[in-house]
């Protein structure tokens, strides 16, 4: 972990020679393949890293997110560190704030505090905010938090949702066997213990303190059926290439729009699956990847309107195109009600906002101030899109969802998934 903003510097730094090393690698003529094949696997999984502790860094020291992580008590000095950044203190203030020298704390630090007695561990948790339970979060108001674990063998299964995993038919439970064993097997079996790791941060945006067992079990159904479609053949190979978006935005204008998105996404190598949210998630959508390579898309469909459902996958589609593949390692997890704040939420915004009513062509639309139906119609129909999309930007951009009730398309997305027998809640 990056504790400081020297360290900052250094790793930026190392980061740039490990660039350069790996562009030299791929250049060079290979004498042996397998060596250069290792060389070049190794150089990637080093500059990953380094990319997510910066990004990690970056998102903490920003204040824009809190960090939230399920623990043991032997992960507390890390915690203690990331609580200190999210918070924005330099370890020079934290001294001061606790009246001592600022050699001491960077001793405490780079020693996973293992000189501090319990009275000064209990001391700097106070003087941080971090509380002794699951999760922290830093004196600025945040719009996001970010999970993750030391390693899987730090989950507590018996803190997974599985009485409504097993009323949804999540789990198997045969009889007299121990629902917390079975909840193990089962995301163990769908996910993968790697989704429970540091290895793979998930960003939360939220203006709600989400569970993030509920998230863990969420992702576990949407990666097992994910990866169900792929074995069946019904998924295509992605291409990082976005240039089919407009054949897609082009979809809103169908009845049955949303059906025709999840199969042209299919063809492009990209999995839609609809899940309801669990109790405690607040989720809207999800982006992530299923084996490291296949994007999959996850939507509750928690708000059953055209507007939204077309917001909310665009927005997933700009962290597939923009973020998933940049190394930070991040699984994304969104409520569209929540606080607009970092730049990469803003990032996803602009793709979806963009895709689908360009910036320049939304400049032109009147219905912007006539806010009627017909000049929404009017208005719609010149950019070639549903009315539902003109008339959710206007009532979001206006922060009133009073306005235009009867265009958003209420209650016309829910019943086509449900149609089919893979997407049955």
């Amino acid at each position: 972990m990056i504790y400081s903003g020297k360290q900052y510097n250094i790793s930026t730094a190392q980061l740039a020679k490990l660039q350069d090393a790996l562009s030299a690698a791929k250049a060079s003529a290979p004498d042996q393949a397998w060596l250069k094949k290792a060389e070049i696997d190794g150089l990637m999984s080093q500059i990953a890293e380094i990319e997510a502790e910066l990004a990690e860094y970056n998102l903490l020291k920003s204040g824009q997110v809190s960090f939230s992580k399920t623990y043991s008590l032997e992960e507390l000095p890390r915690v203690l560190v990331q609580a200190r950044v999210a918070s924005g203190m330099s370890q020079t203030d934290l001294a001061e704030k606790l009246g001592m020298k600022p050699q001491q704390v960077q001793r405490y630090e780079a020693t996973d505090y293992m000189g501090a007695s319990l009275g000064r561990l209990i001391e700097i948790s106070k003087a941080l905010g971090v509380k002794a339970s699951e999760s922290f979060e830093g004196p600025r108001r945040s719009t996001g938090s970010i999970f993750a674990w030391g390693n899987a063998d730090d989950i507590v299964w018996g803190q997974f949702p599985y009485k409504e995993m097993i009323k949804r038919k999540w789990l198997d439970l045969p009889r007299g066997a121990n629902p917390i064993e079975c909840v193990k097997d089962y995301f163990q079996r769908a996910a993968g213990p790697q989704f429970a790791t540091a290895l793979h941060r998930k960003k939360m945006r939220s203006g709600n303190v989400p569970n993030e067992y509920s998230l863990l079990a969420w992702q576990a159904r949407i990666l097992e059926r994910a990866r169900g479609k792929v074995k069946a053949g019904e998924v295509g190979v992605f291409d990082l290439n976005d240039r089919w978006v407009p054949e897609l935005v082009r979809l809103t204008k169908w009845d049955d729009g949303p059906q025709r998105a999840r199969d042209l996404l299919a063809t492009k190598g990209i999995v839609l699956i609809v899940e309801r949210h669990l109790p405690g998630s607040y989720l809207d959508g999800a982006a992530m990847l299923a084996d490291g390579d296949t994007p999959v898309v996850g939507l509750t469909l928690r708000y059953d309107r055209l507007d939204n459902f077309w917001f909310v996958l665009m927005h997933e589609l700009g962290h597939v195109f923009l973020h998933l593949f940049d190394g930070l390692r991040f699984d994304f997890f969104d409520e569209e009600s929540g606080n607009d704040g970092d730049a990469i939420e803003a990032e996803a915004d602009k793709f979806a906002l963009g895709a689908l009513i360009p910036e320049e062509l939304w400049d032109q639309c009147l219905s912007r101030f006539a806010l009627s139906e017909e000049a929404v119609k009017i208005d719609a129909d010149a950019i070639g899109i549903d009315p539902s999309i003109v008339a959710g930007r206007i009532r979001k951009e206006r922060g009133n969802y009073s306005i235009l009730n009867d265009l958003v398309g209420q209650g016309q997305v829910r019943s086509q998934f449900e149609e089919a027998s893979d997407d049955l809640d």
